[in-house]
């Protein structure tokens, strides 16, 4: 009988297999993924995860995370079988249940309270409300017209619509 053999005999690099530079361009991750480099660009227009910088001359400029970031989307792809929609749900996923960057915990500090500067605090924020709570003064209103001297005459909507008597009434 036939022995089955992996259809890519090279064996995928994984991250620290990846050269230690700050760009690499769209050849070198090719080369890097195993795969043509017409694919990295598609890959580019169906994850929007995957998102190389252009340079001055309009060449794809990957960075690390954009090289391990095809190698993810390598794997997910050839590897583990997922058609490029499943592909995105992983992602969609990964980014759900990513747990924040930063995580306050105020239970563990030390509670001082400066009584000086809360005092000071409740007294800004008396004065501000004070401040919005006064009803608007016209002289904060800029016209937006300049205003009318008092020798041009002044039309009141009464005499604008007034019509003058017709002749034969």
């Amino acid at each position: 009988m036939a022995q089955h053999q992996p259809i890519r005999k090279a064996i995928p690099p994984s991250g620290s297999d990846i050269p230690d530079k700050l760009y690499f361009r769209i050849g070198e991750v090719a080369r890097l993924c195993d795969v043509p480099a017409y694919v990295l660009r598609f890959w580019e227009s169906e994850f929007p995860q995957l998102k190389p910088h252009k340079g001055g001359t309009g060449q794809r400029l990957y960075r690390r995370r954009d090289v391990e970031m095809a190698l993810r989307i390598k794997s997910l792809l050839y590897d583990e079988g997922y058609t490029i929609p499943g592909a995105r749900q992983v992602f969609k996923a990964e980014l759900r249940h990513r747990e924040p960057q930063l995580a306050l915990s105020v239970e563990n500090t030390p509670l001082r309270v400066d009584t000086r500067q809360l005092r000071k605090l409740q007294k800004d924020l008396r004065d501000l409300h004070t401040l919005l709570s006064k009803p608007a003064s016209r002289s904060a209103v800029h016209p937006i017209r300049t205003p009318r001297t008092h020798n041009a005459p002044r039309h009141t909507a009464e005499k604008l619509f007034d019509l003058p008597p017709s002749p034969g009434k």
